[in-house]
């Protein structure tokens, strides 16, 4: 079994910066892919970005390139979400996802599963 837990979120004005954390336990977590996932109020969840364990490449969604990054820390079982010039469309909860089993783009994808953190920006 695995818990991730997430945190970092909250409420900014539009151009401001987040970082979320996303702190897992109950794998090998340097070699789980980790992604990023979100939610807004009447949508699908999204794929933000990820993160893969085996040769450390990041896939990004076009609508936050050059503006969110993805790290992580194995001594610390944490991966990050830096978000930068965020913009009131990034408004949704966040998920952190691990226990990829097929396409790192869909949510369908992962096994595991935070609570998510709510991000909100404003205009």
């Amino acid at each position: 079994q695995v818990t991730l837990v997430e945190s970092g979120g909250g409420s900014v004005p539009a151009g401001d910066s987040l970082r979320l954390s996303c702190a897992a336990s109950g794998r090998t977590f340097s070699t789980s892919t980790m992604g990023w996932f979100r939610q807004a109020p009447g949508k699908e969840r999204e794929f933000v970005l990820a993160l893969t364990w085996r040769d450390s490449m990041t896939y990004y969604a076009d609508s936050v390139k050059g503006r969110f990054t993805i790290s992580r820390d194995n001594a610390k079982n944490t991966v990050y979400l830096q978000m930068n010039n965020l913009k009131p469309d990034d408004t949704a909860v966040y998920y952190c996802a691990t226990g990829l089993h097929g396409s790192l783009y869909s949510f369908s994808s992962y096994d595991f599963w935070g609570q998510g953190t709510q991000v909100t920006v404003s205009s």
